[in-house]
């Protein structure tokens, strides 16, 4: 299979185009990807409200009854709950790695195991945030692609 990336202008709309002999499970999982990274997420920060891309978010996490969203330059609140977020961006690649936390499979660089079961996750911004040993089996189920 061939892949070929064009730059159109910014007033063309972006497409992705698949062009195959049959759709096979290989078609429909590649599609079913592209269409798992749109959307957005409403955050504020500074008094202000953003749109974040789901694709920038990081991880998110629940602290003290709020919840936040990180990026790799900034933070924002939500109003969301994190249950109902887990729920939202389960087929966005998101999963829970320990009670109050959620993280993006796709900025995950690199996982190393930590003490007591837990490992730690390194991500692409460098950051580390610690997997849970009751979340350990899903997280490398999911990255397994299972």
């Amino acid at each position: 299979m061939n892949v070929r990336i064009e730059q159109v202008e910014k007033e063309i709309e972006e497409l992705v185009l698949i062009r195959c002999r049959a759709v096979t499970d290989e078609v429909r999982e590649i599609a079913s990807f592209v269409k798992s990274r749109s959307g957005s997420l409403t955050g504020t920060s500074d008094a202000k409200q953003y749109e974040i891309p789901v694709t920038d978010v990081c991880y998110i996490e629940s602290v003290d009854g709020k919840t936040f969203l990180y990026t790799r330059d900034r933070v924002y609140e939500t109003a969301h709950r994190i249950y109902e977020l887990e729920e939202l961006l389960k087929p966005k690649h998101f999963l829970r790695i320990s009670k109050p936390m959620l993280v993006n499979l796709m900025k995950i660089k690199s996982i190393q195991p930590a003490f007591n079961g837990r490992f730690t996750a390194v991500l692409h911004s460098g950051e580390k945030i610690i997997i849970s040993r009751n979340y350990v089996k899903a997280l490398k189920a999911a990255l397994k692609g299972e």
